[in-house]
């Protein structure tokens, strides 16, 4: 369930295009009409809104927000203008750019290949290709780190069947063929990577399932101890989002805003992606686990229109 809030009475895209240039004009920019528009209209609106944008103006409305915005929000905001597939697009291309290629930033990989639809994914690898002029697989091979390459790739590479067929046989074999590769500590093999990459969700729930009725622990434990950490987070972190990516998103919350100091990139990242699909279910998890609103943590570790955004896409 989203949690984006949507006026019953929407002003057309020309007139929301003109609210926005009238908050970019004059001295400094008139941030709460920014948040009022567009922290209150979903991705079909906002595409309208910019198509709109550059015909009146001959201007792209994400190059006015970079230019009269700044810090979190601005980053907040632009990922929230962008379609979600150039979205996810440019959120892999950083990933992979990034000097530092730990968990964290392969993370966002793993979250876009496994915790939205496969028609999504296609989207993601077009716009890849249309905006950096080469495919996700080949920039996965390019500069991900060796021992996660063949996983990546192959989810990358897959278009699973989205529909709730479940061969429970296949999940007693498959469940066996992956214990077998956990006692090996050979996390990359070729069935597994065929396993987790090709097989429909319910298919591989059904497959976890069966893992913990056989051998009495969740194969999230029995990851453990393989030999690469990074491997075995990531397939931890495949392994929940597959699973429940409303809790995998409650965990990047609570992570981003726990401690001193807060992960921005990742708070937004978990708001702005999941707004529109399920943040209503992310809120209820987080509650349960955590034992607090997650409103009242992003507002007591956000401040100024930075808060007042996420708040807004968060529909209060």
């Amino acid at each position: 369930m989203a949690t984006l809030r949507i006026p019953q009475q929407v002003p057309s895209p020309t007139q929301d295009s003109e609210t926005l240039n009238k908050a970019f004009k004059g001295w400094g920019t008139d941030e709460k009409s920014v948040i009022q528009v567009l922290g209150h209209r979903n991705a079909t609106q906002i595409r309208d809104i910019r198509d709109t944008y550059q015909q009146l103006y001959n201007q792209s409305l994400i190059d006015s927000l970079h230019s009269e915005l700044s810090g979190d929000f601005r980053n907040a905001v632009i990922q929230w203008t962008y379609d979600p597939a150039e979205r996810d697009a440019r959120l892999a291309y950083k990933a992979l750019k990034s000097n530092n290629k730990g968990v964290n930033e392969l993370q966002v990989i793993v979250e876009i290949l496994c915790a939205y639809s496969p028609h999504h994914l296609l989207a993601v690898r077009k716009s890849y290709c249309s905006l950096f002029q080469c495919s996700l697989e080949e920039d996965i091979i390019a500069n991900a780190p060796s021992s996660v390459k063949k996983i990546l790739v192959g989810l990358a590479s897959s278009f699973r069947f989205d529909g709730a067929v479940v061969d429970l046989n296949v999940a007693d074999d498959e469940a066996s063929k992956l214990q077998e590769a956990i006692a090996s500590k050979q996390l990359d093999e070729d069935a597994v990577v065929w396993i987790l990459s090709t097989r429909n969700v319910f298919q591989l729930k059904a497959t976890f399932d069966s893992y913990h009725k056989k051998y009495g622990t969740f194969i999230y434990e029995d990851i453990n101890e393989c030999g690469d950490e990074v491997l075995e987070s990531l397939l931890k972190i495949l392994i929940r989002c597959i699973v429940s990516p409303e809790k995998h998103f409650a965990e990047v919350i609570r992570a981003s805003v726990k401690g001193w100091g807060t992960d921005e990139d990742s708070l937004t990242r978990a708001i702005v992606s999941r707004a529109e699909i399920d943040l209503m279910k992310v809120r209820g998890i987080y509650f349960e686990t955590y034992q607090t609103s997650l409103d009242n943590a992003v507002k007591d570790d956000t401040s100024g229109d930075y808060r007042a955004f996420l708040v807004a896409l968060l529909g209060e």
